[in-house]
């Protein structure tokens, strides 16, 4: 294997067959297969003769470290592969044209990607596609069919993104985090975990705000984390991941947020994670906007607590509030920590002084406290790996 700087360790192990079809989307394959070996992956790839006038094998190699599979030879690859007792986790084809698309539906084998395809439904080894076209084609009711079709027989797919007239293939991201999803251990399969995330903002006239330094990272690390293992997942914040399988609403002020996950929680959740730095205060804002050049004075109203209005409203949840101090000792940051849990009844909090760092950064250093207390410095997702670890004890 090629030599890469590790990530993760999530897909250690895994072996995926990379199928590269006649898209111009294929010059994305090099970064794609080199962010899934950051991963542990072992990635080959299955190059068509399309796809061999895009991109051309020895990048593969490159990327990869491994020959590339230009035709099927004497060495039947695709049996050893993706034959019954193959070598391959998943059968990647990304990008995937219509054409090739029509072919897997309809058990025609003329290339050597749809002969891996064939062979993988034979054997039972997932299969992901990854489709990338004009949008006209996409479109194309045939083409919706054989999706249609594809999927039934248990195929799955990631849907491209729709712009500029085109169905561009998805993100590097997505197409991780899915792969991540369907070949990780799901020990959190059928159950149901709210999450929010980031800042919210308090408007003060139609063009000014009051919020906070938090940047959501964590609220996202922990959404990702729990999908990989396999969580119906919701997060609520103000961004938007558009991550295929998570369920997303964006919101602004802590009395959206507030309201939002109170009225979901309504649908049946296993967990609430309250991450998010929720505004304390609110103000009546103006519907002017405030001239500037002179002093102004806010009136700032406290607003009600979502983790007390949860609790009151849904006694038995299971929830996990975060803590954040500045300028304390750690037995003091712990000792309010452990009020925070008495008062609301949380199965856990996660503590931390943001006056050294955490707020807005990649790494973090914070506390779990429960029945006992560790401490976790790192990156913010090796940071939501160990807290889902603690979610699958509880819930």
């Amino acid at each position: 294997m090629s030599s890469v700087l590790r990530s993760s360790h999530s897909l250690e192990g895994k072996t995926i067959v990379l199928g590269i079809t006649g898209s111009i989307a294929a010059v994305r394959c090099v970064e794609l297969a080199r962010e899934l070996m950051r991963r542990g992956a072992n990635v080959h790839a299955v190059m068509t003769d399309d796809a061999q006038k895009i991109i051309h094998p020895e990048a593969m190699k490159y990327a990869t470290g491994n020959h590339v599979i230009t035709g099927i030879t004497g060495a039947v690859e695709h049996v050893g592969f993706c034959g019954i007792g193959g070598r391959a986790s998943i059968l990647l084809i990304a990008p995937c044209t219509a054409n090739t698309i029509g072919k897997i539906a309809h058990g025609i084998d003329d290339t050597t990607v749809t002969t891996f395809a064939t062979t993988a439904f034979g054997s039972g080894i997932p299969i992901m596609i990854v489709p990338a076209m004009h949008e006209s084609m996409y479109n194309h009711p045939i083409v919706i069919e054989n999706i249609g079709k594809l999927t039934e027989l248990g195929l799955e797919f990631i849907n491209p993104v729709l712009e500029e007239g085109a169905a561009k293939i998805a993100l590097s991201d997505e197409i991780i985090l899915r792969v991540e999803r369907a070949l990780c251990n799901k020990t959190l399969a059928g159950k149901r975990i709210i999450i929010t995330g980031g800042a919210t903002s308090e408007a003060i006239d139609p063009i000014r705000i009051i919020t906070n330094r938090a940047s959501g990272k964590t609220g996202i690390e922990l959404a990702h984390e729990a999908f990989r293992r396999g969580a119906d997942v919701t997060l609520v914040h103000r961004g938007c991941m558009g991550i295929q399988g998570i369920c997303e609403f964006s919101v602004e002020n802590a009395s959206d947020m507030t309201g939002t996950v109170l009225e979901e929680l309504g649908k049946g959740y296993d967990l609430l994670i309250s991450a998010a730095a929720i505004s304390d205060f609110t103000i009546k804002p103006s519907k002017e906007k405030i001239k500037s050049g002179k002093e102004v004075a806010l009136k700032l109203k406290p607003v009600p607590k979502l983790i007390r209005e949860a609790r009151t409203k849904y006694p038995d949840l299971k929830i996990i509030g975060f803590k954040a101090e500045t300028g304390i000792s750690v037995d003091e940051l712990v000792k309010r920590a452990r009020e925070s849990m008495e008062a609301s009844s949380l199965s856990m909090v996660v503590a931390n002084d943001v006056s050294s760092g955490g707020m807005g950064t990649e790494d973090n250093e914070v506390y779990l406290i429960d029945s006992s207390i560790k401490r976790i410095a790192g990156t913010k997702q090796e940071i939501a790996a160990e807290i889902m670890d603690r979610v699958e004890a509880l819930i």
